[in-house]
C-alpha cells in the first residue's frame, strides 16, 4: 500500500504562494492604470483584459494561501490588509510606467516602459508556469495550467509590441531602448532565490528559476535582436522585493489599491 506519508498532500510554502500571488496582483494593478489611457482603443481593452487575467491568477493563489494560513485569512485580507513590507513581489513589477523618478514626481505614462516590463516578466512566467504544472502541490499545479494559457497571450502581445516599437520610428526605438536600459537590471532578482523559493524547490512544490535562465536569455536575446534593440548589461544592486525590501513606489500603489477596503473593513457589496 505504500507509506501513508508519501501519499499525503503536499503544499507549497506560504511565502512562495504569496510571492507568486503578489507578482500577479501588483502587475495587474499597474497595467490597469492604462484603463482609459491606452494609446489606441484596442490596446486600452487589451491591457485591461490582461490585468483581469493577472488579478484572476492572484485570487486563485491567495485563496490557496489563505487556506494554509488559517487564522481567518481570506484572499481579501491578503490583498488589502498587508503592508508594503509584507509583500513578496519582484521590485520590477511595482515600478511606475515611466523612467526613474521620485515616487511623488509626475510624469506621463510611457507605453514602452509598460511593454518592456510585460515582456521581461511574461517570458519568465511562461517558463515558470510550464514547470509548475508538475508541482507536488496539486492545487498550485492546476493554477499553473490555467495561468500558462493566459501568459502565452501576454508574452505574444508584449513581444509583438516590442518589435513594433523597437523597429519602428527613431523616437519609438529611442524610448524603448531607454525603457530596456532602465528595467533590465531589475531582472537580476529573478535569479537570486529567496528562502521560500529554495524551500519550495526542495520539496518539489516550486521551481528554481535558475534552471531556465538560459532559456529566458534566448527568448530575450532573439526578440531584442529582431527589434533592433541592444541588450544592456546588468550588474550592481540586486533588488530584494520578494524578501520585503521594496522601492518607494509600492507604498503609493498599495495606498491607492487598498484605500477603500481599509476605510470600510468588513463591508459587504
Amino acid at each position: 500500500m505504500g507509506d501513508p506519508e508519501e501519499n499525503a498532500p503536499v503544499s507549497a510554502p506560504l511565502d512562495y504562494l504569496l510571492h507568486l500571488a503578489d507578482n500577479a496582483l501588483v502587475l495587474g494593478q499597474r497595467n490597469a492604470e492604462w484603463c482609459g489611457h491606452g494609446p489606441v482603443l484596442e490596446e486600452d481593452i487589451a491591457m485591461a483584459n490582461m490585468s483581469l487575467d493577472l488579478i484572476g491568477q492572484a485570487r486563485l493563489l491567495y485563496q490557496h494561501a489563505a487556506s494554509l494560513a488559517g487564522a481567518g485569512a481570506t484572499e481579501d485580507t491578503l490583498a488589502y490588509f498587508r503592508d508594503a513590507g509584507q509583500f513578496r513581489n519582484y521590485t520590477l513589477l511595482e515600478l511606475p510606467h515611466h523612467g526613474p523618478l521620485a515616487g511623488t514626481a509626475a510624469a506621463d505614462r510611457d507605453y514602452a516602459t509598460t511593454i518592456v516590463r510585460n515582456f521581461l516578466y511574461s517570458a519568465l512566467m511562461l517558463l515558470s508556469w510550464e514547470a509548475l504544472q508538475a508541482s507536488k502541490d496539486a492545487q498550485l499545479a492546476a493554477i499553473a495550467a490555467k495561468s500558462l494559457k493566459e501568459t502565452r497571450y501576454h508574452l505574444r502581445h508584449a513581444r509583438d509590441w516590442l518589435l513594433r516599437l523597437g523597429d519602428g520610428t527613431p523616437e519609438s526605438n529611442t524610448r524603448t531602448q531607454a525603457a530596456l536600459d532602465h528595467l533590465m537590471p531589475y531582472t537580476q532578482e529573478f535569479w537570486a532565490p529567496s528562502s521560500a523559493e529554495a524551500a519550495a524547490a526542495a520539496n518539489g512544490t516550486g521551481v528554481d528559476t535558475r534552471s531556465f535562465q538560459d532559456a529566458w536569455n534566448r527568448e530575450i536575446n532573439e526578440a531584442l535582436s529582431e527589434a533592433t534593440l541592444d541588450r544592456p548589461p546588468t550588474g550592481g544592486y540586486v533588488p530584494r522585493g520578494k524578501e520585503g525590501a521594496h522601492s518607494e513606489h509600492l507604498s503609493y500603489l498599495l495606498a491607492q489599491m487598498q484605500g477603500l477596503a481599509r476605510q470600510h473593513p468588513g463591508a459587504a457589496w
